[in-house]
C-alpha cells in the first residue's frame, strides 16, 4: 500500500499533470462564475476531449474543473445575488448582504478559503476511507434510503424555509416536477402532454437556472424599475471599505469550518444526497450553534464559511462510493465514472487492487488541485469584484443572456429555454409569496432517488412499510424526521 501511495504521488507531480490541474481549476471557476452553467455542464462538455489524455491527466483535469466550479458559483451569488450553482444559493444569504455593505472582496475571500478548507478535509477522509467504506455503504438498502430522503426533505424545509409548511409544500412540488418523463420501471410517459422533449424529464439546468438565477434577476429588474439604482450594491464604497480578512477573523470560526466540513463529507459519502443539501445543512447547523443566530442572513462571514466549507467537502467525499462501489455520489461523480470507463478503468472494489497506483495518483492530484484552487482563486478575486463597477442596468441583461446560453449549451434545445423562462416566472411568484426555492430544487434533485427507493421498498416487502420502523438505520432517520416536524412545526406554532 505504501509503495503504491509513493508511486502514485510521484506520478501525479509531473509538469503535464500539474498544468492540466491548473487548467481544470481555472476553467471550473470560469464556468462556475457564469450563472447557471457550473461545473456539471463544464464536465459534460469536456469529458469527451479527455479521450486523448492519459487516465491520470484526464481525471486530474476533470477533478480540477469540479473543484473550481463548486466554489466559482459563489462569485455571482455574492456580487449580484444570482447563484451560479444551486448550492451557492445558501452562500448568497450572507455573501450578498456583505457585498452590499461594501465588502465584496472580503465575502469572496471568505468563500474561497472556506471552500479550500472543506475540500482538503474531505480529500483526506477520502484517502483514509475509500477502502473500508464499502462494507458500511452496503448496509443501506431501499428502505434506508427512503427514510434518509424523507429526513432530508424535513430538515431542509425546517432550515431553509421561513415556514415549515411552505418548505414542505415547495419540496413536494419539486418531487412532482421530477416525476415528469418516462416511468423508471415500465418506461410509460408521465405528464409529457405529447412533448418528446419531456420524455427525459425536465432539465436540471432549466429549473435551477430559471428559479434561482433568472427569478432573482426578475426581482432586481422590477425593483430597479420601481426604485432606480437605489437597490444596487454600493459600488463606490466597495473599493473604499476595508476588505481585508484577518487570520484571526477567519480562524476564529474554526468550529464552524470543521463542523461544516464534517457535514459535507458525511453527505458526500451517501450517494445521491448532493451538494445543495450539504450547503444548507452546514448553514443550518452553524445558525443553531451560533450565539447570535438572528444575525445570519445579514452578512456574517460565519454563514459564508458554513455553506462553502460544507458544499466543497462533498467534492472529495462523493468519490468514496464512486471508487469503492462504483456508485456515483452525484452528477459530477457520474461524469467522472464515464471518464474512467473511457480509459478502461472500472470503478468498484477491485479498482483499489488492480489500479492502486492510479487511485493514489488521483488522490495526490486532488490535494495539489486544492493548492492551485487557492492560488488561482485568490488572483481572480480582484477581477471578479470589478463587476460591481458596472451599473445594474447593464449587468442584469448580461446575466439574462448568460442564463439563456447556459441552458441552451447543455441541451441545444429552445424547448428547455422556454421551460427556463416558465420556471423563472414560477420562481418570481414563489419569492414574492414566501415559498422556498431551495426546497423546490432539493425536492427536484432527490425526487428520482426517493421514487426509486420507495418503489423498491414496496416491491421487496409487498407494500409492507413497517420495514421503515424495523430496520435500525431507517428507524433512526424516521425518528429524526418526527423530531424536526415537532421542533420546527408544532412546537414553533405554540
Amino acid at each position: 500500500m505504501i509503495e503504491s501511495m509513493l508511486a502514485g504521488f510521484e506520478a501525479a507531480m509531473t509538469l503535464t499533470n500539474m498544468t492540466f490541474i491548473c487548467a481544470g481549476v481555472l476553467l471550473g471557476i470560469v464556468f462556475g462564475v457564469l450563472p447557471g452553467i457550473g461545473s456539471v455542464t463544464a464536465l459534460a462538455i469536456l469529458v469527451p476531449i479527455t479521450f486523448y489524455m492519459s487516465p491520470l491527466t484526464a481525471i486530474a483535469f476533470l477533478v480540477g474543473i469540479n473543484k473550481g466550479g463548486t466554489s466559482g458559483g459563489a462569485v455571482p451569488a455574492v456580487l449580484i445575488n444570482a447563484p451560479g450553482t444551486p448550492e451557492a444559493a445558501a452562500t448568497a444569504r450572507d455573501g450578498y448582504p456583505l457585498a452590499r455593505a461594501g465588502k465584496p472582496e472580503k465575502a469572496m475571500k471568505t468563500a474561497l478559503y472556506s471552500s479550500v478548507c472543506g475540500d482538503t478535509f474531505s480529500d483526506i477522509v477520502l484517502i483514509l476511507m475509500a477502502a473500508p467504506f464499502a462494507s458500511v455503504a452496503l448496509l443501506f438498502g431501499p428502505a434506508e434510503f427512503t427514510s434518509i430522503i424523507l429526513f432530508s426533505f424535513t430538515l431542509i424545509a425546517a432550515l431553509a424555509a421561513r415556514s415549515l409548511t411552505k418548505g414542505i409544500m415547495s419540496a413536494a412540488l419539486g418531487v412532482f416536477f421530477s416525476t415528469i418523463g418516462l416511468d423508471p420501471v415500465d418506461s410509460t410517459d408521465r405528464m409529457t402532454f405529447g412533448f418528446i422533449e419531456l420524455f427525459d424529464g425536465i432539465s436540471l439546468a432549466a429549473i435551477a437556472i430559471g428559479t434561482l438565477a433568472l427569478s432573482s434577476v426578475l426581482v432586481q429588474i422590477f425593483d430597479l424599475n420601481k426604485h432606480g439604482e437605489v437597490d444596487a450594491v454600493p459600488r463606490d464604497s466597495a473599493f473604499k471599505t476595508d476588505n481585508r480578512l484577518s487570520a484571526g477573523e477567519f480562524w476564529g470560526n474554526w468550529r464552524t469550518l470543521l463542523r461544516s466540513a464534517m457535514i459535507g463529507t458525511g453527505v458526500g459519502m451517501l450517494p445521491g444526497l448532493g451538494v445543495s443539501l450539504a450547503a444548507f445543512l452546514g448553514y443550518g447547523a452553524a445558525q443553531r450553534a451560533s450565539k447570535t443566530p438572528e444575525k445570519f442572513g445579514s452578512g456574517v462571514i460565519e454563514g459564508i464559511q458554513a455553506t462553502e466549507a460544507a458544499n466543497s467537502a462533498v467534492v472529495g467525499a462523493n468519490l468514496i462510493p464512486t471508487i469503492s462501489l462504483g456508485i456515483p455520489g452525484n452528477v459530477a461523480a457520474a461524469l467522472l465514472v464515464g471518464a474512467f470507463m473511457i480509459h478502461g478503468v472500472v470503478p468498484g472494489p477491485l479498482m483499489m487492487v488492480e489500479h492502486a497506483e492510479l487511485v493514489y495518483s488521483i488522490f495526490a492530484s486532488m490535494l495539489m488541485a486544492n493548492v492551485a484552487h487557492l492560488v488561482i482563486g485568490r488572483i481572480g478575486i480582484r477581477i471578479w469584484s470589478q463587476i460591481l463597477r458596472v451599473p445594474q442596468s447593464v449587468v442584469l441583461p448580461i446575466v439574462v443572456v448568460l442564463c439563456i446560453v447556459g441552458v441552451y449549451v447543455q441541451s441545444s434545445s429552445m424547448f428547455d429555454v422556454g421551460l427556463m423562462l416558465a420556471f423563472a416566472v414560477l420562481g418570481y411568484a414563489m419569492r414574492r409569496s414566501g415559498f422556498s426555492l431551495v426546497c423546490l430544487i432539493i425536492g427536484f434533485l432527490l425526487g428520482p432517488l426517493f421514487e426509486l427507493s420507495f418503489r423498491q421498498t414496496m416491491l421487496m416487502y409487498r407494500s409492507d412499510l413497517s420495514i421503515l420502523l424495523t430496520s435500525p438505520i431507517s428507524l433512526a432517520f424516521v425518528a429524526l424526521t418526527l423530531f424536526f416536524l415537532w421542533r420546527f412545526g408544532f412546537k414553533k406554532k405554540r
